[in-house]
């Protein structure tokens, strides 16, 4: 019979009615190698014909002449490695094993928290604080337990990442991070394989096929990664999760028509998602470049390479700190409280956006938006210095007064501390600006706990 071979992680009791075949036979769970990846997977088993539960199972799809039956074996002995398993690699499994697809691996590092719970749908309040990897697992074999599924609970590296890509036929890269798209691109170059990217962002999303029927790869794009103070992502810039599921889907519909033998219509487009507009637009992108380094004729980079080095960032999609300003230039909030419960003279610039500010903020602090100092506004400077002449009056005009700076991470106010020294002294006067490290967030982590985290 067309037995389905499953892995232990996969099987789980099912009715006569789900079962692939009558005799579904469950070797032992592959061996972890020694860099927390399970050690190489069997190949997916030949079939030739569909069961009459699987015929019943994706009845609506076999029926559409671009994949028939012929479309559903190819998804059958398909292996597809999702790279991250949040906003957007949790619709795209969803919809890859509900399509019945042969495999799935599963690459996350990270846990489930109470945050993610907006946008990654297959994970649940019951969910906290497991492996992101084995809770999508997990729910995915709740909805289609006939699909292989690999949960692989680490973080994607160099040294892991090509013998990893090199067991599965097609990638699709999840990630909210620049080393991470990078890792993934060059891996998938070098091992041969298509790579459907998606990214999301506040209410925009795009989405590419990369290294596929001489399409580009991502460093034909982005040869340079951009610096990395002008990088965002989710957690500093928000997204809408629905966005998140829209691009998702999007990845995992390319996915299904490259498996099934239909191609993709996004190796040669990009494809731009605008939610606020609700518009969807194509923009051509150039060839594959010939002296591109790592698909190009001549090649440079044979192998893979530190790419937290190579961005100047780490793989991750928390909310990055950064390191702006000499040590005498900051103060930690506990050095603040200090300040504060001793009522000395001082100005609290909060920079955030407004839209921030409106979630959470310290009563007592004076808002101007980084932008606005940016833009040196002048009404803004103005009532900077009103402030700051208050603050001296109580002091009987007889000390400076310093302006500590803070927003949610001690990123922006790194940038507006830089932005304050560089005023010109005769036009503004002198200003003592120093920034509070560590922003709000480390205010309701370690001085106030009551104070809104988000």
């Amino acid at each position: 019979c067309p037995c389905v071979r499953v892995p232990v992680a996969a099987a789980v009791p099912v009715s006569p009615r789900s079962r692939p075949c009558p005799c579904v036979r469950v070797p032992a769970a592959p061996a972890e190698g020694a860099l927390g990846f399970p050690a190489e997977l069997p190949p997916l088993p030949a079939r030739s014909a569909l069961s009459a539960a699987e015929i019943l199972r994706y009845s609506r799809q076999l029926v559409l002449p671009e994949l028939g039956v012929r479309g559903q074996l190819r998804l059958a002995r398909s292996s597809v490695l999702v790279v991250g398993c949040g906003g957007l690699g949790c619709p795209l499994a969803q919809y890859l094993a509900a399509a019945g697809v042969g495999r799935l691996g599963l690459v996350d590092h990270d846990v489930v928290e109470t945050s993610n719970l907006q946008r990654q749908v297959l994970h649940g309040e019951a969910r906290r604080g497991r492996p992101k990897a084995r809770s999508a697992a997990a729910a995915l074999r709740r909805l289609n337990s006939a699909v292989q599924y690999v949960p692989y609970r680490a973080a994607l590296r160099p040294r892991s990442a090509l013998r990893l890509v090199r067991q599965y036929d097609i990638v699709a890269d999840c990630s909210d991070n620049v080393p991470t798209r990078y890792l993934v691109s060059d891996a998938c170059v070098l091992a041969g394989k298509p790579l459907v990217s998606g990214s999301a962002l506040r209410l925009e999303g795009q989405l590419v096929v990369y290294n596929y029927r001489g399409g580009p790869c991502y460093r034909c794009l982005f040869p340079e990664p951009p610096p990395p103070d002008t990088v965002t992502n989710c957690a500093d810039g928000g997204v809408l999760g629905v966005v998140t599921g829209i691009i998702g889907c999007m990845q995992a519909l390319e996915v299904l028509k490259i498996a099934s033998g239909m191609g993709s219509s996004f190796n040669r487009h990009m494809l731009m998602f605008d939610a606020l507009e609700g518009r969807f637009r194509n923009i051509k992108l150039r060839p594959r470049k010939a002296d591109c380094a790592v698909c190009g004729d001549r090649p440079s980079i044979t192998c893979l390479q530190d790419y937290e080095a190579f961005c100047g960032s780490s793989a991750t999609d928390k909310c990055r700190s950064l390191r702006l300003l000499p040590g005498g230039d900051r103060i930690s909030v506990q050095q603040y409280k200090e300040l504060l419960d001793a009522r000395a003279p001082h100005v609290l610039l909060d920079v955030r956006p407004q839209v921030e500010v409106d979630i959470c903020r310290l009563q007592h602090a004076l808002h101007i938006p980084l932008r606005k100092l940016e833009d040196k506004d002048e009404e803004s400077l103005q009532r900077l210095q009103k402030r700051i002449g208050e603050e001296k009056r109580r002091t009987d005009d007889q000390t400076s007064v310093p302006v500590y700076v803070v927003c949610k991470l001690g990123n922006d106010s790194q940038k507006a501390v830089k932005i304050l020294q560089e005023l010109p002294a005769e036009e503004f006067g002198s200003v003592l600006a120093k920034d509070i490290k560590g922003g709000l967030m480390a205010w309701a982590t370690k001085i106030d706990p009551t104070f809104p985290q988000y």
